[in-house]
């Protein structure tokens, strides 16, 4: 019989090298995956850490501050003669109500001048004033004053039933002023409306007045009214300027609310 054929040594231990030799790069790789993925890891973190610390330093947003922080007296804004002279022998004003008068506030007058059997003549005086606070959302006080400038503005000149509006700037009356008229028909006669809606920094004052010949009293000219309307307007306008304390230095405003908005210029009255 043959025998059966021995296996060279040599030849078992050449298998286990190669085997060794299949095995090392296969540990290599997955070292080499095992690194960069922690490689990695770290860039984000520290990627995360940076950007963490970037924004927490973004300092806080401020807004220019409001010039004026309060608003005068309503009924007081004008003087005892130019009262005299636009709402003859009228009583003490009537002060609008506001759950805020720093920020919203008002004053009507209104008179009778009864000419007997000729008739008499109606004067109506309204003043009204807005005041915005500056606000880190909204934007300075004087930029939401202009914005509802603009808008009252465009409100009287669109007022319901107004017949030949007219509208004119007007100077020296605050920031910027502008001047509406109007005629209003209604069945007690013809009501002569003139409104002046004048802006000084972060305050919008409106000043209302109109006035009708009734009982067959002629109507009163538009142009004096305008010119009255004008005068009282500016001097309105002077008290809020001039209003005790209220002026801010300026600066850098904290965060604050805005005021309420305001109505509509005051219709004349009936």
């Amino acid at each position: 019989m043959q025998r059966r054929a021995q296996r060279d040594p040599s030849v078992k231990r050449l298998h286990r090298v190669l085997a060794g030799a299949a095995v090392v790069p296969a540990m290599l790789i997955v070292a080499g995956c095992s690194s960069d993925s922690g490689s990695d890891d770290g860039k984000d973190k520290a990627a995360g850490s940076s950007a963490s610390a970037s924004a927490s330093a973004s300092p806080s947003p401020t807004v220019r501050a409001a010039v004026y922080k309060d608003l005068p007296e309503a009924c007081d804004v004008l003087s005892k003669k130019t009262l005299d002279d636009l709402v003859p022998k009228a009583k003490s004003g009537k002060e609008s109500q506001s759950e805020d008068i720093s920020t919203r506030a008002g004053c009507s007058w209104d008179s009778l001048a009864n000419n007997g059997v000729d008739g008499s003549q109606f004067r109506w005086l309204s003043v009204s004033m807005l005041r915005f606070e500056s606000d880190t959302t909204r934007g300075a006080g004087d930029e939401l004053a202009k914005e509802y400038y603009d808008k009252q503005v465009g409100d009287v000149q669109a007022a319901e039933g107004a017949e030949d509006t007219k509208s004119e700037p007007v100077t020296e009356t605050g920031d910027e002023a502008t001047a509406v008229r109007y005629d209003l028909k209604k069945k007690e006669g013809t009501f002569k409306q003139q409104t002046v809606v004048a802006r000084v920094e972060n305050v919008v004052l409106t000043l209302d007045y109109n006035g009708a010949g009734l009982a067959g009293d002629k109507a009163p000219s538009a142009d004096d009214l305008m010119k009255d309307a004008k005068k009282a307007a500016k001097e309105a306008v002077k008290a809020v300027t001039g209003s005790g304390g209220g002026k801010s230095s300026g600066g850098d405003a904290e965060s604050g609310s805005p005021s309420k908005p305001a109505s509509s210029s005051a219709p004349a009255k009936d």
